[in-house]
């Protein structure tokens, strides 16, 4: 299958999906293809699966590569389907993106190689190496809180010079970091925030939106946010994110995905089943989650 190249910049609400498991812990495929159904008709604007919310790590290479095929399959060109396809080791995320390309991915998600803690020079090797191998854009994925190394402005610019680049999924939790890429980056390249409380920050200062985790369970919400900054309709945009924000809260209770599965469970879109090494959300924790979901006429 030839993946289709798109030339539009990313910008809005992605959704940085869950993987859904059944209560066997195989992948729930029906689940999979409704959530992703539900998150196309909610508007959002890029799917976004396996990538740290979607449990990628503890996905076998067979199951990455069939989360990935259903979830092209059920968004059937509608949006950008951004695939997860990183890993410490180079060669093997130049395996993974040769098949995520194969199976119509339009994207390739590419983040910093975790535990190896390569020095700045050496990420930039490692993202070259990868498009030099597949044709696929590229959006960049900075999350040191995961990976233990951070990807600096100068280096995420370097890479933006670069159109085989398209984006940043920024992370870092350093807005100035985060501002200073998107005051000097090239035009075309995206700066997309990696944290939803982040979004409206971010896209104030210029930035196309976020990858969410929050909008696995709202995935309406946080579009309407990004689309009211889109259109610099601040106040609006302020109020949805104060209405957003007790639901972003929520999500991190506990080490995502875990609370946004519990929250999906709670709706009846997923089993509430996460991969060792998580646990399912702590019970002292499932009233309090569950009180924000009906708070905000999620759950009745």
């Amino acid at each position: 299958m030839n993946a289709p190249q798109s030339t539009t910049m990313l910008h809005g609400c992605g959704t940085a999906i869950v993987t859904p498991f059944t209560v066997s812990g195989a992948i729930d495929e029906a689940a999979l293809r409704a959530l992703v159904e539900w998150q196309v008709v909610a508007g959002v604007h890029m799917v976004v699966p396996c990538g740290s919310t979607g449990e990628a790590a503890t996905l076998t290479p067979a199951e990455h590569r069939r989360v990935v095929e259903i979830t092209v399959e059920q968004v059937n060109g509608r949006i950008p389907v951004v695939a997860g396809a990183g890993s410490n080791d180079t060669q093997r995320a130049i395996a993974m993106s040769r098949e995520m390309r194969a199976i119509g991915a339009t994207h390739l998600l590419q983040v910093t190689p975790m535990y190896n803690k390569p020095p700045q020079r050496a990420l930039i090797a490692h993202f070259r190496a990868i498009a030099d191998a597949c044709d696929l854009p590229i959006v960049l994925y900075n999350v040191p809180g995961r990976t233990a190394v951070n990807m600096e402005a100068a280096t995420t610019l370097t890479l933006a010079q670069d159109p085989r680049f398209v984006a940043v999924k920024e992370a870092s939790g350093n807005l100035s970091q985060m501002t200073t890429i998107i005051r000097e980056r090239p035009s075309g390249f995206a700066v997309l925030s990696g944290d939803d409380s982040f979004t409206l920050a971010l896209m104030a200062h210029g930035g196309e939106g976020v990858i969410s985790v929050v909008s696995n369970v709202a995935p309406a919400r946080m579009v309407a946010l990004c689309e009211a900054m889109s259109r610099q309709e601040l106040p609006l945009a302020r109020q949805l994110d104060a209405a957003l924000a007790p639901l972003v809260d929520a999500c991190f209770v506990e080490s995502n995905p875990i609370p946004a599965k519990a929250m999906l469970a709670m709706m009846g879109r997923v089993q509430d089943v996460v991969r060792a090494p998580l646990v399912p959300l702590a019970d002292a924790l499932r009233a309090s989650v569950r009180d924000v979901l009906v708070q905000a006429s999620l759950l009745s």
